[in-house]
């Protein structure tokens, strides 16, 4: 039998997403002295992101797409992709992307490969976040403020968001490599048991529909 990845590089349904509820967490261990004052330490380098899908479905049709979704990832066993309406471009959603969005890099005349990565903050503590999933046809990219043909100058993988520069456009020593994209969040299903009630469905009961991102 042949071996399935344990990802599959399909969206959750946009239309139910968009009413989801969820965001960013982080762990914070946080210890209180004598003295009165505390000491607090972050147990996780990167947030983690979770959600409830249930708040996004509306009608009997969005639940069987759940439901139809739910069982080809059979459960929490695979993975797939989410969109986070209040977090999926490199700039506010609000505005398009620019190939000037986000620092990616600087190159060195022979590193050839760049991490996507989109950063948070700019002042006291900014935190730099791997994107591995960009939206194909999406990419932008800069070498210098000059943009490039995506797929000519460089390649994307969409399914890691490593960017690959063809040997004659290698970003040259101090050149700064930028870049602007849309992008999906990796996650799971945080449950194997999807509890329906139709009747209540009826009344506006919600369904819980736990969704967790999942580190690749």
């Amino acid at each position: 039998m042949p071996l399935i990845p344990s990802f599959h590089e399909i969206r959750f349904p946009t239309a139910i997403s968009r009413g989801a509820t969820g965001g960013p967490e982080r762990r914070t261990d946080i210890v209180a002295l004598g003295s009165g004052h505390e000491e607090r330490n972050s147990r996780w380098a990167d947030s983690r992101r979770s959600y409830n899908a249930g708040y996004g479905v509306k009608t009997l049709d969005d639940l069987h797409a759940v439901i139809a979704f739910f069982e080809e990832r059979r459960g929490r066993l695979y993975g797939f992709r989410w969109k986070d309406h209040a977090d999926f471009r490199s700039c506010p959603p609000s505005i398009a992307p620019s190939a000037l969005d986000q620092p990616i890099g600087v190159g060195d005349g022979e590193t050839s490969t760049f991490q996507l990565c989109k950063r948070y903050g700019s002042t006291h503590a900014p935190w730099s976040r791997r994107i591995a999933k960009p939206v194909v046809g999406s990419i932008l990219v800069a070498v210098d403020g000059e943009p490039l043909i995506v797929d000519t100058h460089v390649t994307v993988d969409p399914t890691t968001g490593t960017l690959t520069f063809a040997p004659e456009h290698i970003p040259a020593e101090g050149a700064v490599i930028t870049a602007g994209f849309e992008f999906d969040v990796p996650v799971r299903f945080d449950t194997d048991k999807l509890e329906v009630s139709l009747q209540g469905f009826s009344h506006g009961a919600i369904p819980s529909i736990p969704i967790v991102e999942v580190r690749l």
